[in-house]
């Protein structure tokens, strides 16, 4: 690779903050890698590498630290092989793809098969790079492993099946050892029966099956990531029960060596300690699934099959194989397989799961129409002009998971705290029992022994790796499912502390699809004669005003001539040469620079202006021609949504190339705080540093081109889902509806999401900060209180879980504003109703 490229994978292993920092430490390490981001509620890791074999380089860096990366196979069929050479090549291709790891081609079988890591590519990606190499391929099975919701499904059912177990296995060691503080006479029972010997030798038989059966995977990878100097959770785990299970083997075994004042066994705490640890291991798997709903909702909405129409026969085609210009059916009631368009047949298609609006939208030949969304009662022909990963299902889909791996500044002190926090708490574990050894009332040996154990088995780091990453993943999904989408995951924060928000007029306020309302001549100039010549210049612009002049001129029964020379001058209008003349329209600024006169028309201007119209000149051969006259209406739900946005203290500013008239009649209609008018798309820019005088964070909302410069240069930008790709791309988020209530939904999910992280976050500190002391011991001197482990372990599994919980609250979310609820339509490609 000639430059640098991003490549996630799926890591397995992690299941606390220190993970994180290790994950990290490992890729950042590895030559040719840089940048590396790691997503503890994901399970992933992003990074930048520089060339192909730094991904092989950084899998072997995952792989040493005890954190592989995910790996999956496919097996495709390939055509057009004929001889080793061919085999050669395509082998070639495939491994050059940065993320395989082995390719195994047969000749014969006309197949290949391709071991990759999960995240650096996909099958549908190693289809297409066989096809370039010449051999066209399809997919043809793979044992690609199942989604990340089916995935952790299955290690809940497995943690499940652990923790049955292991509850099982403890329950007798439970009864026997604590049954004498609970029930009267059965100690003397267990002395004059079996003896307290037996029952301590049948708990340590059943607690050892525990450790090293249900809860072997906590020694399994705690005791290797502590012999490299690395320790993780499982190490404190693993340390906190081994220590409470070695001493008792020994008070068991060999009595003798230990003073008769604490001879005696907690086997019942070890065993204890697994099980609600694998309690809670197993809560955090279920939550973990859910919190990827939101793109497991929109991976549902992807068809699998699509109808081709070849050669007048329709077959059937798996959805990898569609390719650009394949003319596809789509039924009654069926989804839309990939972004086409209309060729022949029409039909109502429901796209509230893309855009959030609720009304199905009308379609017939020469109309768009989008992968995912539902077609109605008819039958429509069309032909795919978007597949695979550029669809805007697919886009959409890459935006939230991009957006859910992002780290937030937030995260920087959680990164530097957690990377230390195991071995300090190894640390605290050995203070604790030195002090209790050295100053400890007697036994000493065992108050020590206890007083270790709770500090290593209170620490939860993975409360503190989950509280940030899980929200994000909620918060932008919940988003998502709003039809808000986050293309960075920094802009989520950045968002929630928005002080003004700034707003183009054309397309954004008003809606963007304006009429020819005025049209006075000049000149000796008449309407029948400048009109034509007008609108045909105007039919070569893309702007909305330029679509109201050409639509008039087509309604009036008017031949447009033919253009050349055509030219648009951002900021100022557009010219051309029209039947031998040469015709420029555009804004009064146009005319002054290029040295016409308008005093003519100039009050006909001021008062067209003043009444909230977008007025333009049209001059003919150097002649001022005629004053035109278009209104744009401003959307119903503008004046709503910034009172809306007053409501959350956020002043509201409008910025646009309109005349300061036109603009101030629009912010009076509205209510808008500010009015910046008459600005070239550079003037956006130094419009938007004005408003952050004072240190003040500035959002900007548009749709246009022109708009670009702006949505880039703002503290975070917003673009109109409607609006054109320039500005989309470069835009921090998206409102896929088109609809300026997507604004506030935004800052309210921002606002929520952050809300929700500072809440995760205080709760794992605190939780940390106040218990560890607590398990050391220091309540002991005043009230004689002493943690018990098991205690320690219950409250250490609750911690985590309790952070999931929480991150999922934003699941139900309700939109700010939300016109489908009036409509009674269900939400974009949403599984459950919010709460109201």
């Amino acid at each position: 690779m000639a430059e640098s490229q991003t490549i996630t994978l799926a890591v397995e292993g992690m299941n606390c903050a220190s993970c994180v920092g290790r994950v990290e430490k490992a890729l950042n390490g590895a030559e040719g890698v840089a940048q590396a981001r790691v997503n503890l509620a994901s399970e992933t890791a992003t990074f930048e590498v520089s060339d192909t074999h730094a991904v092989a380089r950084a899998q072997e860096a995952l792989a040493q630290a005890g954190y592989p990366a995910r790996s999956e196979q496919v097996t495709m069929s390939i055509d057009a092989m004929s001889c080793a050479s061919c085999v050669g090549r395509v082998e070639a291709a495939l491994a050059a793809v940065p993320g395989v790891m082995n390719v195994a081609v047969n000749l014969a079988a006309e197949t290949a098969t391709v071991d990759y890591l999960q995240g650096a590519t996909t099958g549908a990606d190693l289809v297409q790079v066989s096809t370039d190499a010449g051999y066209p391929a399809t997919v043809a099975g793979a044992t690609a492993q199942a989604d990340r919701v089916d995935r952790k499904d299955a290690e809940a059912r497995q943690l499940r099946r652990r923790t049955m177990l292991a509850a099982a296995l403890t329950l007798p060691v439970f009864v026997l050892e604590m049954g004498a503080h609970m029930i009267p006479g059965f100690h003397m029972l267990i002395e004059r029966t079996i003896g307290v010997p037996t029952t301590w030798l049948i708990q340590l038989v059943l607690t050892t099956v525990v450790l090293f059966g249900p809860g072997r995977a906590f020694f399994a990878k705690g005791v290797p990531a502590l012999t490299k100097g690395a320790p993780d959770m499982n190490s404190l785990v693993a340390l906190g029960t081994g220590a409470a299970w070695g001493y008792s083997v020994v008070a068991t075994l060999l009595p003798q060596v230990l003073p008769e004042g604490v001879r005696a066994v907690y086997f019942e705490a070890a065993a204890v300690i697994v099980v609600l640890i694998l309690i809670g291991r197993w809560l955090e798997a279920r939550a973990k699934g859910r919190t990827g709903a939101a793109i497991q909702a929109l991976l549902g909405l992807q068809v699998r099959t699509a109808r081709v129409i070849a050669d007048g026969d329709t077959r059937e085609v798996d959805i990898d194989s569609l390719q650009v210009g394949d003319v596809i059916l789509v039924r009654p009631g069926e989804r839309v397989p990939v972004d086409g368009e209309v060729l022949d047949g029409t039909s109502n298609v429901d796209e509230s799961m893309i855009t959030g609006e609720p009304l199905a939208v009308g379609k017939a030949a020469g109309d768009a129409v989008t992968g995912g969304t539902v077609n109605g009662t008819g039958s429509l022909t069309f032909r795919a002009t978007r597949v695979g990963a550029d669809t805007t299902l697919a886009q959409i889909i890459r935006m939230v998971e991009e957006a859910q791996g992002a780290k937030l500044p937030i995260q920087g002190l959680v990164d530097r705290v957690t990377m230390w926090f195991v071995p300090a708490v190894l640390g605290l574990a050995l203070l604790t029992v030195a002090v209790w050894l050295l100053v400890g009332p007697d036994p000493a040996l065992t108050l020590a022994l206890v007083a270790g154990v709770s500090v290593l088995i209170i620490a939860c780091p993975c409360a503190m790796g989950l509280a940030t990453p899980t929200s994000i993943m909620v918060g932008t999904g919940r988003a998502a499912e709003m039809g808000v989408l986050f293309r960075k995951g920094d802009a989520l924060q950045r968002l929630s502390e928005v002080d003004v928000i700034a707003v183009d007029k054309t397309g954004t306020v008003t809606e963007g699809r304006p009429t020819l309302t005025d049209f006075v001549t000049a000149n000796d100039w008449t309407r029948a004669a400048a009109l034509p010549l007008v609108a045909a210049v105007e039919a070569q612009s893309e702007h909305p005003v330029a679509e109201a002049i050409v639509s008039t001129a087509r309604s009036e029964a008017l031949t447009l001539p033919e253009v050349t020379a055509f030219q648009s001058v951002t900021g100022y209008g557009v010219q051309g040469k029209v039947a031998g003349r040469t015709v420029l329209v555009g804004a009064d600024r146009f005319m002054a620079r290029e040295g016409i006169d308008t005093t003519v028309l100039q009050m006909q201007e001021r008062a067209l202006a003043a009444r909230g119209r977008t007025a333009l000149y049209a001059a003919i051969d150097g002649q001022i021609a005629a004053v035109i006259a278009v209104a744009d209406p401003v959307k119903t739900s503008s004046a709503a949504v910034v009172t809306a946005l007053h409501a959350r203290g956020i002043e509201v500013a409008m910025i646009t190339g309109d005349k300061q008239e036109t603009a101030d009649a629009i912010a009076r209609e509205v209510g808008i705080d500010q009015v910046v008018a008459g600005v070239l798309p550079d003037g956006k820019v130094a419009a938007l540093d004005e408003l952050r005088q004072g240190g003040r964070t500035v959002a900007f909302v548009g749709d246009g081109i022109n708009d670009a410069p702006a949505l880039a240069h703002a503290d975070v930008g917003i673009a109109i889902g409607t609006g054109t790709d320039v500005a989309i791309e470069s835009a921090d988020v998206v409102l896929m509806s088109g609809d300026l209530r997507g604004v506030v939904n935004a800052v309210t999910v921002s606002r929520a999401t952050l809300r929700n992280i500072r809440q995760n976050l205080g709760w794992a500190f605190g939780y940390n900060a106040a218990l560890i002391p607590v398990a050391a011991g220091v309540l002991y001197p005043v009230f004689g209180v002493l943690l018990s482990p098991v205690f320690a372990a219950g409250a250490m599994a609750l911690s985590s879980v309790s952070v999931l919980t929480n991150a999922l609250r934003l699941r139900r979310l309700s939109p700010a504003m939300d016109e489908r609820r009036e409509v009674g339509a269900a939400r974009p490609f949403s599984t459950t109703q919010p709460a109201e």
